[in-house]
């Protein structure tokens, strides 16, 4: 939900751990663009399907999925409006993730003018930071909204490492199917 803000688009990635391979799906891509919907005036809906499968034999590092939001500001320029992360879920079936989101801050109201009238708003190079600790400490960062997010978690051969995450499944894990909105979603997307 991003109440003062419309014609936005996420771009994703997943951060993971050393141990960790992607055997299929896209560890990174954008959504199309989105508006406000007639019925409800803060709800941008995406109900873009992501499918990535993962495997490790260690769950140190366990996979992340990192949010960045934009859109136009009012000169028309492409700038973010939030930064947000969450871990993918650990036990098989459906879950649902609230991810808050947030924008770096300038520290002095000068900068905070200068970036506004530029159009240069401050933001990551890279957005994976959002996934580490490290740096994020210094960062000065101001709220901004929420994105939903519908797992569906498949995994296999947990117990067969020691770890009990649940019932059974028999297929790949984790594989990480969901889809996205500042709404929650019905089970199907």
């Amino acid at each position: 939900e991003f109440p003062e803000y419309d014609n936005l688009y996420c771009k994703y990635c997943f951060v993971y751990g050393h141990d960790w391979a992607p055997t299929s799906g896209l560890e990174e891509g954008i959504t199309q663009i989105t508006c406000k919907g007639r019925q409800s005036s803060h709800k941008l809906i995406w109900n873009f399907p992501l499918e990535t499968t993962f495997k490790s034999t260690n769950p140190s590092g366990w996979p992340q999925l990192v949010v960045s939001v934009y859109g136009p500001d009012v000169f028309g320029n492409d700038v973010v409006r939030g930064y947000g992360a969450t871990h993918i879920p650990f036990t098989p079936g459906q879950h649902t993730r609230i991810i808050p989101m947030f924008v770096p801050e300038p520290t002095w109201r000068l900068q905070k003018f200068t970036s506004w009238l530029l159009g240069r708003r401050p933001e990551y190079t890279d957005p994976k930071v959002v996934a580490q600790g490290e740096g994020r400490e210094v960062t000065r960062v101001q709220s901004q909204g929420f994105v939903t997010v519908s797992f569906h978690i498949i995994t296999k051969d947990m117990k067969k490492m020691g770890y009990d995450v649940g019932p059974p499944s028999s297929a790949i894990a984790p594989s990480a199917t969901s889809g996205w909105s500042t709404e929650e979603q019905p089970h199907g997307l």
